[in-house]
């Protein structure tokens, strides 16, 4: 199936002279006067190497049909993530270098869409938005409740995003997986 190099994600899994990969990250630019392009970062699933690849934005790729089932992820053990079949108790473990940057959307026993290519475990499909706490940043600003001035913040896996000024540690925001961005508070 072939989709245009801009709707890459993180965790997809494409063919790309003639090889499996799956997408590490993904970075949209468009610089000054020049055509828009997607930079992506891949690794191959046979020999694990990683490449970097400069996709036109009117390119299409070729996306691989995989199948996937509903796993619970259970815990981090070192770089390794294990996930539990909901249905049969099957447990699976991936390596962080198969996971990529998906490993900051894993909270323990968060559902997740685990793809299968030919039998064997490939990647996961983390959910659209997931609410991860923030456990470190600058202290909040009471005051600026509307305001476009932000800070960084790390959250509880690692994953550090821009926040507003008024966000504080220990207050649960809700993050878009696609692209690693925060999107409002969480309840």
């Amino acid at each position: 199936m072939a989709a245009a190099a801009t709707q890459l994600r993180p965790g997809n899994i494409i063919k790309h002279n003639g090889e499996l990969h799956s997408v590490f990250s993904v970075t949209h630019r468009t610089p000054g006067n020049l055509r828009a392009f997607v930079q992506a970062k891949l690794r191959n699933l046979r020999s694990g190497s990683m490449i970097e690849h400069r996709f036109r934005s009117e390119d299409r790729v070729d996306v691989a049909t995989v199948d996937e089932q509903e796993m619970e992820f259970l815990y981090r053990d070192g770089d390794d993530y294990h996930f539990m079949n909901t249905e049969t108790y099957e447990q699976i473990h991936l390596s962080k270098d198969v996971l990529g940057d998906t490993v900051y959307y894993l909270i323990a026993n968060t559902k997740i869409q685990v793809k299968f290519y030919e039998g064997n475990p490939i990647g996961i499909e983390p959910p659209a938005t997931i609410d991860l706490t923030v456990t470190e940043t600058e202290p909040g600003i009471k005051s600026a409740t509307v305001s476009n001035v932000t800070k960084a913040a790390t959250l509880e896996t690692g994953l550090v995003v821009q926040v507003p000024a008024f966000i504080d540690v220990g207050q649960k925001i809700r993050v878009d997986t696609a692209e690693g961005a925060y999107m409002e508070r969480a309840k």
